[in-house]
């Protein structure tokens, strides 16, 4: 999801008209099983989404409240899709047949990670399908809250660099991303500069990052969006660098950050390192449109297994196609 940190200035990439997009709450039986259909065309077993929201109740609504007042784009509507009780989500997923998910949670100042962390191995042990996922911020103790989690099965982590607003080569981290490249254990890190550039979005800090801790396994979240092609540039600098989808291809966000067509080809080069990621529950519009917006890139059958199934089995060791 979105949020842009209080320093940040709005991108000039910005719609100047409102977009009208799916009415929340409207889910049906019928888009389960659209859903389902696309995957079974393919012949997977299910989807594998790495990016899936799932937080403390008063944390996720006051995420939800923030999207109600239209903050990460000023003027454009963005309605929770699926404004559901937390048991209703994770029911959808299994609706619409999301075999493995995460619970992306992540804090906007100090002393709160390692709250999240303690409510993420709760809902991890109690929620069938979801890998673990844990998260950290530049502060004091971080090293040790980390390897907390790591000791507790954390199989993903979650960074959030515009939210946070801070640099990812903070001194305070340093133990952090050393602890992350020795447990190989991926960081699904928001770090492009969509919808509006924070002090330390964009390619540049992420690439110092790399160059100091190069066997880090980093998913680019979004595709890096809007600065696609610099992030697909390190991921073919280094090979634990990983792309997901969220949201990218999407007509909602091709309105303010389309991605260049003269780059389908690397991204099709890529499609082993490109992953699954919807932002649910806190997209704008139905889980399908997600889908179908990667269908329609032309970029093959075999591209669509390995994002929507296959390189995320391979990546955490699940069961089915692509191990």
């Amino acid at each position: 999801m979105w949020p842009r940190s209080s320093g940040a200035t709005a991108s000039s990439a910005r719609p100047t008209r409102t977009v009208r997009t799916r009415t929340a709450g409207a889910v049906t039986t019928a888009e389960a099983a659209l859903v389902r259909a696309f995957w079974a065309r393919l012949g997977l077993p299910g989807l594998v989404d790495v990016h899936t929201h799932f937080m403390p109740d008063r944390v996720l609504k006051k995420v939800w409240a923030y999207f109600d007042s239209a903050g990460p784009l000023t003027g454009v509507e963005w309605p929770i899709a699926y404004r559901e009780e937390e048991a209703r989500r994770i029911e959808l997923l299994e609706d619409f047949g999301v075999t493995a998910f995460t619970s992306m949670l992540y804090p906007h100042k100090a002393d709160m990670a390692r709250w999240l962390n303690g409510w993420a191995v709760d809902f991890a042990r109690r929620t069938p399908g979801c890998l673990h996922t844990a998260t950290f911020f530049p502060e004091e103790g971080a090293g040790a809250y980390v390897g907390d989690a790591l000791d507790a099965g954390a199989r993903v982590f979650k960074a959030h660099v515009q939210v946070g607003g801070y640099d990812p080569n903070d001194p305070l981290l340093d133990a952090v991303w050393g602890a992350l490249a020795e447990a190989a254990v991926p960081v699904v890190v928001h770090c492009g500069s969509g919808p509006a550039p924070g002090k330390h979005t964009g390619p540049e800090p992420i690439g110092r990052l790399l160059a100091r801790h190069p066997r880090l396994r980093l998913i680019v979240a979004h595709l890096g969006m809007p600065e696609y092609v610099d992030f697909m540039a390190l991921a073919d600098a280094y090979e634990g660098v990983m792309l997901d989808t969220t949201m990218a291809f999407t007509d909602f966000s091709e309105r303010f950050a389309p991605f260049p067509k003269d780059a389908l080809p690397r991204l099709r080069d890529l499609g082993d390192r490109v992953l699954l990621g919807s932002d649910f529950p806190n997209i704008p519009y139905g889980y399908l449109h997600q889908l179908e917006a990667l269908e329609r890139l032309g970029l093959g059958d075999d591209w669509l297994r390995g994002v929507c199934h296959g390189n995320g089995a391979r990546l955490f060791g699940l069961p089915g196609p692509g191990r």
